[in-house]
């Protein structure tokens, strides 16, 4: 708090010595905020510490030709006194004119009269100057802090940038992992390729079934018609040799009708 009001101190002597550069130079102060300071903020604070600095340099030489003229002025008074005690004995012997003593009483009294003005503009000069002074030191105070607090935010910000450029590479590799995996899970192409074999399948297996019942009246036909002919057919497997040698020399019958004579 007393910080604040040190600067609000500060700004007002700003105000009451430079006018129009007071104004800014206040506002500079009220509105410093290091958390959202910009580089041109830091450039404005360093021209106002420099603008500043000139005037305490002026205000400084100032003073110090106001400090030189009291000490020559009181140093004239101190001279003039000491004289005026041996001008009154020249005047009394007739060695100066009394127009002459005239012209230095009122020198001597008018630089009496002038050294409390001089002493004042010699105050006001020094109250001035060690303003300046208070002005330029807290400007300077105020632009290290500035720059301390840039740092740590430019420090905060690059650590910032850093984990957002960190999680954005992980979400990236997240994403391309989980396009791999969906590609090692299911693949469109072999999925296609699965669905058509099945299909074939099923097709294949409807043929069949079909077939099947077509081709089995034909089994049952051929097997009605092999029976037929195991019935009609002598049984070869009881044939005797001369029979077996008759029936092929077509002779079979004339046995049987010698044997009948």
């Amino acid at each position: 708090m007393s910080n604040l009001n040190g600067w609000g101190l500060t700004a007002r002597l700003i105000t009451k010595h430079f006018g129009a550069l007071g104004n800014r130079v206040s506002e500079a102060i009220a509105n410093f905020d290091p958390e959202t300071a910009t580089e041109a903020d830091r450039d404005r604070l360093a021209d106002n510490l420099r603008s500043v600095a000139q005037k305490l340099a002026a205000a400084r030489a100032a003073f110090d030709k106001e400090a030189s003229d009291v000490v020559q002025l009181r140093q004239l008074i101190a001279t003039d006194e000491q004289a005026a005690g041996t001008l009154a004995e020249r005047l009394a012997t007739g060695k100066i004119s009394e127009a002459t003593i005239t012209l230095f009483c009122d020198e001597l009294e008018g630089n009496k009269a002038r050294l409390p003005q001089e002493l004042q503009e010699e105050a006001d000069a020094k109250q001035y100057m060690n303003e300046l002074q208070t002005i330029v030191d807290a400007l300077s105070k105020q632009l290290s802090e500035f720059d301390a607090q840039a740092k740590k935010a430019l420090q905060a910000l690059s650590s910032a940038r850093a984990q957002q450029d960190l999680q954005q590479l992980r979400a990236e590799r997240q994403a391309q992992l989980t396009g791999l995996q969906g590609m090692r899970g299911q693949s469109s192409a072999l999925s296609a390729l699965t669905r058509r074999a099945e299909a074939i399948r099923t097709d294949a297996e409807g043929l069949r079934i079909v077939t099947d019942i077509g081709q089995k009246p034909l089994d049952q036909a051929a097997e009605l018609e092999a029976i037929r002919k195991s019935v009609s057919q002598p049984a070869l497997g009881n044939e005797s040799a001369l029979a077996r040698l008759q029936r092929l020399s077509g002779q079979a019958s004339e046995p049987l009708a010698l044997a009948k004579s």
